[in-house]
């Protein structure tokens, strides 16, 4: 054999503190990438940094890191300490690698399993631990290769492998559509160019969290799953690879490759070191700001949780030649696991399905130690996640943060057999690289979350305060959940205590969705209003839409012989049936709507197929539920008042007027307000015997019920006593009497009653009495405008009153006009209409009808000031035609 000829040297010295660690690792990193030896980086710097951490931090000596390169072989790295009594621990490496959980020794662990070849050489002065690694063997001119697989392990893709090319321009609309896109996605090029690319992809969304597609279409290069809708409704998960680029006129635009999810191989780029990030890296590793798990992850890593936990997976799942891998969260309670990434899985494993820590009985059911199961065949429900996937073997080890369990790391093969402790050993590893930086970005995904949460809930609060009307209450509770927290929303109200919820609301993201969902919630039976908090699972509408999506599909083959089919369908083609079910076939949950302890209504949300809600969502909805329902309480309560006060406000209302002979009569009436509080302007014209009619126009003081009661009783009263043979004068005061017999109940009544007189020889007469009320103005034939009453005391203040009436003419052509004070007292700034302003605006409604007469002053008085009226206003208007 001949002799080792060392073509490259480098060496370093690192003093004995927490630092040299991370610099070390750099100078590794950085002479052999120097040296254009990727391949190999990674293995290196793990190995590198538990020998420096041996020396450096168990034995309290400086470091000495020689890389010596012999040729196109191989690379032998040397970590030299000056602490030559330190002995090696005594185990047995070829046939058992010790205990994944113990820290202790493992850097000479690795050795062994990473290294081609490692020892120790003792001096008197120093001890010497080197390991060497071979290069792999390459082709001329290959940049990238992997080894020859066997058939049987080589990724499986669909017969017809289909990548769609979608390029999309600077503003996000489809430019180009490949016809592979129209077979995957069957929509034309036609139907989708022009369009925006965000109308198509289903990105998981969350308040405060994750990239969005129109930030991932903004970058140089990207890589990542999502979900595309297709032309039929399903949604399909894709595996994605932008690419920005430029034309030759400077124009930006991304060229889009979309395989299926299951077939990400065709795209997904191979694992490789990163190369080096310059100075800045350097420095940044010197400060030790990536060393818990740049040497797995690579660098730089993702700076969002969703892209650590994927790239984590894939590269367990590559780590270990697996078939699939998964991540899983544990809750805060560390009794489930949420599943946040996953990779060679079916989409029904996706995110946020969620499985018990104990699974089962002794070490290897539990998610708290490691495990290795070489044929689940032979031990069903170990691992609930891989359940009908077909995986046969599986590795899983716990990701712990200061002895409390995080999460959940395994890397699962479809053939038995294929992983051992030695497996396992490398995943823990891996796992306990990573595990501070997953916990530390989780931890920071919380945060964003819960200020995306609270932003969210204070907008929330906000429109919902904004508005008392039920029916709009009930479309914003669901534009607010609809797709931000889930992609559809029914909202069900109960009217009574015993009564069934009723269908109220519903709303998907798909527009074109709503109708077939509307009528497939109304075909089954509502979810039970129990009013304990929080959400419940609700299996209902996605068992009705499957079971009426199997029957349509059967009898569209003609294969459906229950004689049922037509008593579920729920409107629409195979198509349409099909797409419903797809749309309502994830999770649906149910939260009370609770106010004043009772629940009032549901608020059910849903997820599309294989699709689950996250317990922050979950948790978020709940809180939104609590705001909702209060105020569609307050909608309900409003809704009742209103109504009880228009029904008592037309009750002081004369239901209509009697026909005048030879007299024109108008009466126009605006309450002030949204209608929630019962006016005091009331006006009244009645018949009090043959020949003779009774008319009057007065203005309580107040608004709502105490107004309202003496409203009722003046209108009441005149009638009654106007009937009973009494004059003018003498119902007024009789009606003071009434009023102050009120007590405290009482208000002051201003009030102008008369009494009308057709003469059948044209024109007629008015016995008038104005008791504090604004006076009548007469408009004559030749446009002078005149008072038609003397003021007088108004009523409900002084106990003995003397009052009078006036005798009034109205020739051919008159008007009387009668109005509340909400018209005189219109206000625009300092200015006001006034008496005098009245009587300007009905100098020019001369020879105009009595209605033309009423409309132009109310005209006029709206004009008058660009606010709404402040106070209630009635127009009373009589002309004597010519």
């Amino acid at each position: 054999m001949g002799r080792t000829v060392i073509t490259a040297r480098a060496a370093a010295t690192f003093e004995p503190v927490g630092r040299s660690v991370a610099a070390a690792r750099a100078f590794v990193r950085d002479t052999l990438q120097g040296w254009g030896l990727a391949d190999i980086v990674d293995d290196a710097v793990v190995l590198t940094s538990e020998l420096v951490t041996n020396a450096v931090v168990h034995a309290g000596t400086a470091a000495d890191v020689r890389c010596l390169r012999d040729g196109d072989s191989g690379v032998r790295v040397e970590v030299v300490d000056r602490y030559p009594d330190r002995g090696l621990p005594v185990q047995d490496l070829g046939h058992h690698y010790g205990d994944p959980d113990r820290e202790g020794g493992r850097g000479l662990l690795l050795c062994a399993s990473l290294a081609d070849r490692w020892g120790v050489d003792y001096t008197a002065t120093d001890k010497r631990v080197w390991f060497r690694l071979d290069l792999p063997e390459r082709p001329v001119g290959t940049r990238s290769a992997g080894p020859v697989l066997p058939d049987s392990v080589l990724p499986v893709t669909d017969t017809r492998v289909r990548v769609a090319v979608v390029q999309v321009d600077r503003s996000g609309t489809v430019s180009s559509w490949n016809d592979d896109a129209r077979e995957l996605f069957g929509y034309p090029a036609g139907q989708v160019t022009g369009k925006p690319l965000t109308d198509l992809a289903a990105w998981p969304h969350t308040p405060g969290t994750g990239t969005g597609v129109a930030e991932a279409l903004t970058m140089s290069r990207w890589e990542g799953s999502y979900g595309i809708r297709c032309a039929d409704g399903r949604t399909i998960p894709v595996y994605a690879s932008h690419l920005r680029v430029r034309d030759a006129d400077g124009e930006p635009s991304t060229v889009c490759l979309l395989v299926r999810d299951h077939e990400r191989a065709v795209l997904q780029s191979p694992s490789r070191g990163a190369a080096s990030d310059g100075a800045g890296a350097a420095e940044r590793r010197e400060r030790g700001g990536t060393d818990a798990f740049d040497v797995f992850i690579g660098s730089p890593p993702p700076d969002d949780l969703d892209g650590l936990l994927q790239r984590t997976v894939e590269r367990a799942r590559d780590t270990l030649d697996g078939d699939a891998a998964f991540l899983l969260l544990a809750t805060d309670d560390e009794t489930e696991l949420e599943v946040r990434a996953t990779t060679g899985l079916p989409a029904a494993r996706q995110r946020f399905a969620r499985v018990p820590v104990e699974a089962g009985s002794g070490r290897y059911g539990s998610a708290r130690m490691p495990s290795v199961h070489e044929d689940l065949t032979a031990v069903p429900d170990a691992v609930p996640l891989l359940e009908g996937t077909g995986m046969r073997s599986v590795v899983t080890v716990p990701l712990k943060v200061e002895g409390r369990l995080t999460g959940s790391l395994g890397v699962s093969a479809e053939a038995p057999g294929r992983y051992t402790n030695e497996e396992a050993l490398r995943l823990q590893f891996a796992a306990d690289r990573i595990a501070l930086a997953v916990e530390s970005a989780r931890l920071t995904e919380l945060e964003r979350l819960r200020r995306g949460s609270l932003s969210f809930l204070v907008e929330a609060s906000d429109l919902l305060a904004g508005t008392l009307d039920r029916d709009q209450t009930l479309a914003l509770m669901a534009q607010m959940t609809v797709p931000t927290l889930a992609s559809w929303c029914a909202v069900y109200t109960i009217a009574e205590q015993q009564t069934e919820p009723e269908l109220s609301y519903v709303l998907h993201e798909d527009e074109e969705r709503i109708d077939g969902l509307k009528a497939l919630l109304a075909k089954v039976p509502p979810p039970d209003p129990v009013p304990t908090p929080g959400a419940r699972l609700w299996s209902a509408p996605g068992d009705a839409a499957h079971s009426t999506a199997l029957r349509t599909s059967l009898r569209s083959l003609g294969l459906d012989h229950t004689g049922l089919s037509g008593s579920h369908s729920t409107g629409g083609g195979a198509g349409t049936t099909l797409a419903t079910a797809s749309a309502v076939g994830g999770e649906t949950v149910v939260l009370p709507l609770v106010a004043r302890n009772r629940v009032i209504g549901l608020l059910t949300l849903g997820k599309p197929s294989d699709e689950r809600f996250r317990q922050e969502i979950l948790e978020l909805a709940e809180d939104l539920s609590r705001r909702a329902a209060l105020a569609l309480d307050n909608a309900r309560l409003y809704s009742e008042r209103t109504a009880i006060s228009q029904s008592l406000q037309r009750s002081l209302l004369p239901p209509e007027l009697p026909e005048v002979p030879g007299v024109e009569v108008e009466v126009i009436y605006r309450a002030a307000g949204e209608g929630n509080e019962v006016g005091g302007d009331f006006y009244d014209l009645f018949p009090i015997r043959d020949g003779a009619y009774g008319f009057a126009i007065g203005d309580v003081c107040g608004t709502g019920p105490e107004a309202a009661a003496v409203t009722g009783l003046a209108r009441h009263a005149l009638r009654l006593l106007a009937r009973e043979g009494l004059g003018g004068p003498a119902v007024l005061e009789r009606l003071n009497t009434a009023i102050l017999d009120e007590g405290a109940r009482s208000r002051f009544l201003t009030l102008l009653y008369g009494e009308l007189w057709p003469n059948p020889e044209g024109g007629a007469t008015l016995k008038v009495v104005c008791a504090g009320h604004p006076l009548p103005l007469r408009l004559r034939q030749n446009g002078t405008v005149e008072s038609a009453a003397e003021p007088q005391p108004l009523l409900g203040v002084l106990e003995d009153l003397e009052l009078y009436e006036e005798t009034v003419s109205l020739d051919p052509g008159d008007v009387l006009l009668c109005v509340t004070d909400g018209v005189t007292e219109r206000r625009e700034g300092d200015r006001m209409l006034g008496d005098d302003g009245l009587a300007e605006v009905l100098t020019t409604c001369t020879g105009l009808t009595a209605g033309a007469v009423a409309a132009r002053i109310m005209r006029a008085v709206e004009r008058f000031a660009a606010d709404a009226p402040s106070d209630d206003m009635a127009i009373l208007a009589m002309r004597v035609p010519e």
